[in-house]
């Protein structure tokens, strides 16, 4: 399953997957205990797909940081847990990503990153590379 069919929901806990459009929103499957939820077109709602991280040049799309857990844990889950301290979440941050901007992202954003990885490679999403050749070979 691709990015993006991945939701985050503001007030809702964890990731959800598309699963229908209505009139009046949609209708989300949770990655966490699959229940399903309707979601209106009012709720804060980002596609993981569209989401950036900030560099001291450029902004990452998420997928690119997802691939560089992917390849630094070895296709595994990560090393650290989103619950962990904030230093030690910045410190693994920091090796994924070593030109993060640390003024534009902050602990928060870490650990739900690593929340998310976590999540979607439990879920047997993991393939983050392929979108990522789909969209260079677009630019070219």
């Amino acid at each position: 399953m691709a990015l993006e069919k991945i939701l985050s929901i503001g007030g809702k806990p964890g990731l959800y997957k598309l699963i229908t459009q209505t009139r009046s929103g949609f209708v989300g499957e949770s990655l966490i205990d699959g229940k399903r939820i309707t979601v209106g077109f009012r709720n804060n709602v980002s596609v993981l797909s569209e989401i950036a991280i900030y560099t001291l040049e450029e902004e990452v799309p998420l997928r690119e940081v997802f691939q560089k857990i992917k390849d630094k844990e070895n296709g595994g889950k990560t090393a650290v847990h989103h619950k962990d301290e904030k230093i030690k979440l910045e410190e693994y941050f920091f090796e994924i990503l070593p030109n993060y901007d640390e003024d534009r992202v902050y602990a928060s954003d870490i650990k739900k990153i690593i929340q998310w990885y976590n999540l979607l490679h439990d879920n047997g999403i993991t393939e983050f590379a392929p979108a990522i050749e789909e969209e260079s070979s677009e630019e070219e």
